[in-house]
């Protein structure tokens, strides 16, 4: 029987890393995101799924947007009339670009519907998308991944950025205790600093340092930032690990989980630039 994944917001950045490193592992990858012509920020679904064919994989790319429940749920049903199964879910997408323009901003000046905006496309996504999974993954899935933030313990960004986050964080946590004693566990990830497509775009190189600069949080040295595929890997060992069901609830970052579980970035090392200190 062949191993299943669902990654959702996988046109580019982490999503794309993760669901490059599951078909790496001979995973059939469902791929969704809602780029699927190539535009400003380099990536869509078709690459992504083209990456994962070369590895080994079988990618299906699959163009949805996590806003429209109705796409979402017509998503899962496709895939339960090809699959009986599904093994890992990883909820990832978000609308990253939609934030860059409120960094640094104060709640208040803010627009209302900012919170619609990366609260429903985000929190409630990762939700939505658990819901429709879960016969699926019931059926001997493993595992579910919401991609989260140590923005949802310390500040980062904005107001709704962490705010999202903490309820991702909380939401997995009592997922796990809903799930106990099937065989599904549920955990958040805590990537690093990340090299996507998105902050390759922001990034300023003088001499031999290259660094990013966000508002209010300053200057970021880009040298030792995660490379996307990274967290894929934290999914992968994860996901092999023995040692998964008592983990399930909890929060971890990349780096920790390279140290525990033996895995590498793809030059060997384990960066651990984090985007919040405190």
């Amino acid at each position: 029987m062949s191993k299943v994944a669902v990654v959702t917001g996988a046109s580019r950045g982490i999503g794309k890393g993760i669901a490059v490193e599951l078909g790496a592992k001979g995973f059939t990858v469902y791929v969704t995101g809602r780029t699927v012509e190539p535009g400003a920020i380099p990536g869509t679904i078709g690459e992504t799924v083209a990456e994962i064919n070369e590895l080994g994989g079988t990618g299906i790319a699959v163009a949805c947007d996590h806003h429209d429940d109705a796409q979402v749920r017509a998503f899962f049903e496709r895939i339960a009339s090809e699959q009986d199964h599904i093994d890992v879910l990883v909820n990832n997408v978000y609308s990253a670009p939609d934030l860059v323009p409120w960094l640094g901003k104060k709640f208040w000046e803010l627009p209302i519907d900012a919170w619609d905006q990366v609260i429903n496309i985000g929190t409630r996504s990762h939700y939505v998308a658990s819901v429709l999974a879960a016969p699926l993954l019931l059926n001997g899935g493993r595992l579910i991944v919401n991609v989260s933030s140590s923005g949802s313990q310390s500040y980062g960004h904005n107001v709704l950025y962490g705010a999202g986050k903490a309820a991702l964080d909380k939401m997995t946590s009592d997922m796990a205790h809903e799930l106990a004693g099937t065989s599904v566990s549920v955990v958040s990830l805590w990537p690093g600093l990340v090299r996507t497509e998105l902050l390759e775009l922001g990034a300023v190189t003088e001499g031999d340092q290259t660094y990013l600069e966000l508002p209010g949080e300053g200057r970021l040295d880009l040298s030792g930032a995660e490379s996307p595929r990274f967290l894929g890997r934290a999914v992968v060992a994860l996901y092999e690990s023995d040692d998964l069901e008592a983990r399930s609830g909890r929060a971890f970052r990349s780096a920790d989980l390279a140290r525990e579980l033996g895995f590498t970035d793809l030059d060997g090392t384990i960066h651990e630039v984090l985007l919040r200190q405190h």
